[in-house]
C-alpha cells in the first residue's frame, strides 16, 4: 500500500508538477468553451474541471490521466439545459455519477476487450482531427498577428527541447504559454485572449444540492441524458486510458476508473459543476510534458482553481494563439501517422473499420456513435472471416452403403447456412455418419441447422449418426437439439 502511494504520488514530483501546470493552463479556455456549448455559465465548466481533476487523482484507476469537463459530454447536455435549466443539469450529473459507479461494480469496463485495435486507432485519429478542427475558429477571420504568434508558439514547442541544459527539464508547452503571454502583454497587439472567452469566477465553489423535485417524473426527465452521459463518459475514459497505457507502457485498472469517474462526477454535481470524463488532449499534454503520476492530475485541478479565482487578471492575459499552438501540438502528437503508412499492408477489413470509425466520429462529433460503428463493423468482419473457415468433406464407406461427412471448423450463425448446404440429402445411402470431432458448435443457430440436417436425412430414410462432439458442443446440442425428440420433430414438420 505504502509502496503504491509512493509510486503514484512521489516518484516523479518535478515532472508531475510542471506537467500539471501546463495542463491547468490548457484546461481554462476549453472548460469555458465547453460551458458555452452546454449553454451554462463559464464557472460551471471551470468548477467541474477543478472538482473532477482533484477527485479523480485519488479515486481513478489510471495515474497520469486527466479528467475534466469535455466537449463530448457538453454536447449531450444542450437539450436538458435548454428545456429545464441548470438545476436539472446538476441533478443529471449526480445521477450520471451513480450510474458510472454501478458500471464499475458490474465490471463493464471488461467489455473493452471487444474493442479492436483498428477501432482504437480510428478513435485516436478522429479525436486528433476534432481537436485540430476545434482550433480553426481561432484561426479564421483574424489578423496576421495571430498566425505569427501561433507559428512562434509551435516553433517554441518543437525547438525548445533541443536547448542544452533546460530543454529537457522545463516542458516546452509551458515555455510557449509564458513567452507568448509576455509578448502579448508588452506589445498590446489586438488578438483574442482567455479573458475574451468569458468571465472567470472570483469565488471558490460551494456545496449545492440541486433544487429539483424528488419525484418519479424528475427521474424520467434526467434518465435519458444521464444514461447518454454515462455511456459517452465511460467510453471516452476507457479509450483514453488505453491510449495512456500505450504511451506510458504501464497498466491501469479500468473498473476502478469507472467508479472513480462516478465519484468525481458526484463531487462536481454537488459543487456546481457539470459532468465530465477523461480528456485525451490534456492527457497527451500531461504525458508529453513529463506527467506520469496522480500528482500531475491533482496539481492540474488545484492550479486551475488558484489561477481562475486568485490570478484571474494574469490568466485572462494569456493569448488564445498560445493555447491554439499547444492544442495543434496535441493533435499532431495524437494522430497515428503510422496508420496512414499501414493502409497498404493491413487487410482491407482493418482499414475499413479504422476509416469508418474516423468518418463517423468526425461527421457526428459523437465518440460513442463512432466507436459503436467501428465495433459493429469489426464484429461483422470477424464473424464473416471465421464463418468462412469451415470445411466439410465426405467419403464413401461399407461398399457405398454409408457416407462419412467430416466437418472441420466453427459452426455458428455466420457459417450455419454453409454447413446446412454441404450435405447431399438425395443420395441413396443407408447410413450417414457426421464426424464432428474437429468442429465446434457455438450457438442456437448452429444447433437448429444440425437439427434440420439430421431430420432431412431421416425423412429420406437415411440413418444418421453423430460422432466426435467435443464436451462444450455436446452440452449445447444436448440442451437445445430436438432431432431425437419425436414430438418436437413432428411439431417442427407441421404435424398435429
Amino acid at each position: 500500500m505504502l509502496r503504491s502511494i509512493k509510486q503514484d504520488w512521489l516518484s516523479n514530483v518535478k515532472g508531475d508538477t510542471l506537467a500539471g501546470i501546463v495542463v491547468a493552463l490548457a484546461l481554462i479556455p476549453e472548460a469555458i468553451a465547453f460551458s458555452i456549448i452546454a449553454g451554462v455559465d463559464p464557472k460551471v465548466g471551470l468548477y467541474a474541471s477543478f472538482c473532477i481533476a482533484v477527485i479523480i487523482a485519488f479515486t481513478g484507476g489510471r495515474p497520469g490521466m486527466i479528467s475534466a469537463a469535455t466537449g463530448a459530454m457538453a454536447l449531450l447536455m444542450v437539450t436538458l439545459v435548454r428545456d429545464h435549466g441548470l438545476e436539472y443539469l446538476l441533478a443529471a450529473t449526480l445521477l450520471t455519477g451513480v450510474l458510472q459507479i454501478i458500471a464499475g461494480y458490474l465490471k463493464l469496463a471488461d467489455l473493452m476487450r471487444f474493442v479492436s485495435r483498428s477501432v482504437v486507432t480510428g478513435f485516436v485519429n478522429a479525436l486528433a482531427i476534432l481537436i485540430f478542427m476545434a482550433q480553426l475558429p481561432e484561426l479564421t477571420g483574424v489578423t496576421w498577428h495571430v498566425y505569427v504568434m501561433t507559428a512562434a508558439g509551435l516553433g517554441i514547442i518543437y525547438l525548445f527541447p533541443y536547448v542544452p541544459g533546460i530543454g529537457k527539464t522545463i516542458p516546452s508547452p509551458l515555455v510557449c504559454i509564458v513567452v507568448l503571454t509576455a509578448v502579448y502583454m508588452f506589445s498590446g497587439m489586438d488578438i483574442r485572449s482567455v479573458g475574451d472567452m468569458g468571465e472567470l469566477p472570483d469565488t471558490l465553489p460551494v456545496f449545492l444540492w440541486p433544487d429539483v423535485p424528488l419525484t418519479l417524473e424528475t427521474l424520467w426527465i434526467l434518465l435519458p441524458t444521464s444514461i447518454m452521459l454515462t455511456v459517452v463518459g465511460l467510453l471516452e475514459s476507457m479509450m483514453t486510458a488505453t491510449i495512456v497505457d500505450d504511451l506510458t507502457d504501464t497498466p491501469s485498472d479500468k473498473n476502478r476508473e469507472c467508479k472513480g469517474q462516478g465519484i468525481a462526477n458526484i463531487g462536481a454535481g454537488l459543487l456546481g459543476g457539470m459532468a465530465g470524463c477523461a480528456m485525451i488532449g490534456q492527457s497527451v499534454i500531461n504525458v508529453k510534458s513529463g506527467g506520469r503520476g496522480r500528482l500531475s492530475t491533482f496539481i492540474a485541478g488545484v492550479v486551475l482553481l488558484i489561477m481562475v479565482v486568485f490570478l484571474a487578471d494574469w490568466v485572462s492575459q494569456i493569448p488564445m494563439a498560445a493555447l491554439v499552438a499547444v492544442m495543434i501540438m496535441v493533435s499532431i502528437g495524437t494522430f497515428s501517422w503510422a496508420s496512414i503508412r499501414d493502409l497498404k499492408k493491413h487487410p482491407m477489413s482493418t482499414n475499413v473499420v479504422m476509416l469508418a470509425t474516423v468518418a463517423v466520429t468526425v461527421g457526428t462529433h459523437n465518440l460513442a456513435i463512432g466507436v459503436f460503428v467501428g465495433v459493429l463493423l469489426a464484429a461483422m468482419f470477424f464473424a464473416n472471416k471465421v464463418g468462412n473457415i469451415l470445411y466439410i468433406g465426405s467419403e464413401e464407406a461399407d461398399g457405398g452403403s454409408r457416407r462419412i461427412y467430416r466437418v472441420i471448423g466453427q459452426v455458428f450463425f455466420a457459417s450455419s447456412e454453409r454447413f446446412g448446404n454441404a450435405f447431399d440429402f438425395k443420395e441413396t445411402v443407408q447410413r450417414v455418419t457426421i464426424d464432428l470431432s474437429r468442429a465446434h458448435f457455438w450457438d442456437i443457430t448452429a444447433v437448429q441447422t444440425l437439427d434440420r440436417v439430421v431430420i432431412k436425412f431421416r425423412r429420406e430414410g437415411t440413418e444418421v449418426e453423430l460422432i466426435g462432439l467435443n464436451e462444450a458442443s455436446a452440452t449445447i446440442v444436448d440442451r437445445y437439439a430436438i432431432h431425437d425428440d419425436p414430438a418436437a420433430v413432428e411439431k417442427l414438420m407441421g404435424g398435429h
